[in-house]
């Protein structure tokens, strides 16, 4: 296969009479490591076999090998309470607790493991829920150091495009700003008519928004955008408000550029309030910052009470539980997700079903069509967990819908499964604008009964392409 690129707190243990209530092995460690290029083959098998991979599938000794030819993060979570057994279980075998991050109000812990017989006794305890090495995407190349084109998956195509033609790329609208060739696909323009997303909030969470793009700056209101907000947070360990990949600020443009005076492109829900979190290097979640980014991120959602859709537009082929567990959260406080369905990267290794998290009861996997509406888009991933798409390619000549650029008032196009999942929850916002008073199924069922496939699902599109305006007149 080809690689997939793709303090310290002592606890008095007194209390304690039953020196056999917790799994302490004290084994070496195995003879061999199990090379990466054998981690990466098994994935695989799982992939094709499972159509998702979990570490759960892999033994002892392939999640010790991996944790140890990474970041030697563990992801550890726990049942409720029972986070000092797992403390003293590491703290038995390793020698030291070393927290590589911040703790937050989720029950799992990260820690650093290196010792085989710490997997072995936390994999045996009934009390862990999951012992993910989240940190191994990031070196799953065949060097010992995280790839720096394994950082950079989706980055640096954020650029102006200057030969847009005027009325097949784009339509000239009021005051001065451009509408997309494919929002007439979704009935786009009539949708405008009844609602523009305002008093909505919406968070993406992405690599942040560039802070050269005033569209997404101090001109978000302007023209027919107005009486809004943006606002930015950064969960990603060491990162900064400013987007240094790209992909975020065209998420941004997508969902919500203002419909302004400046020539650049409107947006789908451009009156809606809008929350980007830098929460990712770039749009495969590899690394275990990445991997902790995500997770804050949708605890932030969660507990944001203006905030009622989460776009995220990344993924990866591996499942984190604490992820799950974020998801989880933000679920609960009925918070309206979407997440891009998967597109084509050498670090997919030919997947092409439905990633992670996307592939999650909770969430809404959105992908990608042709123009022809009958067509995945040539690098958009499908399956039977796709709930949404959105025409986004088109089949004569492979544009991508615009957006707006790292700087700047001419537009930048985007592809993929990110650029749907963008527009899908643009144009959930404009259906929850106008229904302000509705919890989240009824927007979805608003929805799903004005798509393509409104009775029987589409094995690959699922409910299919969504028509905004006939979803607005339900």
């Amino acid at each position: 296969m080809k690689p997939i690129y793709p303090i310290l707190c002592l606890m008095a243990l007194t209390a304690c009479s039953r020196k056999d209530s917790l799994p302490i092995i004290t084994n070496s460690n195995p003879d061999t490591i199990i090379p990466r290029s054998a981690i990466n083959d098994f994935i695989e098998e799982r992939l094709r076999e499972e159509d998702h991979f979990d570490w759960a599938m892999a033994n002892d000794s392939m999640v010790w090998s991996a944790l140890i030819q990474s970041d030697s993060v563990l992801s550890i979570g726990y049942t409720s309470g029972e986070k000092e057994k797992v403390l003293q279980v590491v703290q038995a075998n390793e020698g030291a607790l070393i927290y590589p991050f911040k703790e937050g109000k989720l029950p799992f812990v990260n820690l650093k493991v290196g010792n085989f017989a710490t997997i072995k006794a936390l994999r045996a305890a009934a009390f862990v829920r999951y012992a993910d090495p989240i940190g191994y995407g990031a070196y799953s190349g065949e060097n010992a150091r995280p790839a720096s084109s394994l950082l950079n998956f989706g980055c640096g195509s954020n650029t102006a495009q200057t030969t847009l033609a005027a009325g097949t790329d784009y339509v000239a609208i009021t005051p001065a700003a451009k509408q997309s060739w494919n929002y007439t696909y979704h009935h786009i323009p009539e949708a405008w008519q009844l609602s523009t997303g305002a008093n909505i909030k919406v968070m993406i969470i992405d690599t942040g928004i560039s802070d050269a793009q005033e569209n997404l700056g101090s001109a978000f209101n302007q023209g027919y955008s107005s009486g809004r907000t943006i606002t930015r947070a950064v969960t990603y360990s060491g990162g900064s408000l400013n987007d240094d990949c790209g992909h975020g600020t065209s998420m941004a443009g997508t969902l919500a550029g203002p419909r302004g005076t400046d020539g650049n492109t409107a947006g789908i829900a451009y009156n809606c309030n809008l929350l980007m979190v830098h929460a990712a290097e770039n749009v495969v979640i590899l690394s275990s910052k990445s991997v902790n980014g995500v997770t804050d991120a949708y605890v932030l959602g969660g507990d944001d009470p203006e905030v009622k859709i989460i776009s995220m537009s990344l993924g990866t082929i591996f499942s984190y539980g604490q992820i799950k567990d974020a998801i989880a959260y933000a679920d609960s406080k009925q918070k309206l997700m979407f997440c891009a369905a998967g597109t084509s990267f050498s670090f997919f290794a030919g997947f092409v079903g439905v990633i992670f998290p996307a592939n999650q009861p909770q969430v809404h996997a959105v992908t990608g069509v042709k123009d022809n509406l009958t067509t995945r888009c040539d690098d958009c991933h499908v399956g039977s967990k796709v709930d949404f798409t959105i025409v986004m390619e088109k089949a004569g000549t492979g544009l991508h819908p615009l957006s707006i650029a790292m700087s700047g008032d001419v537009p930048s196009t985007v592809g993929g499964s990110s650029v749907a999942t963008a527009s899908c929850a643009g144009i959930a916002a404009l259906i929850w604008s106008k229904h302000p008073e509705y919890p989240r199924d009824s927007i979805i069922s608003k929805m799903r009964r004005a798509a393509s496939y409104p009775v029987n699902r589409n094995s690959s599109f699922g409910w299919g392409v969504v028509n905004a305006a006939a979803a607005l007149s339900l």
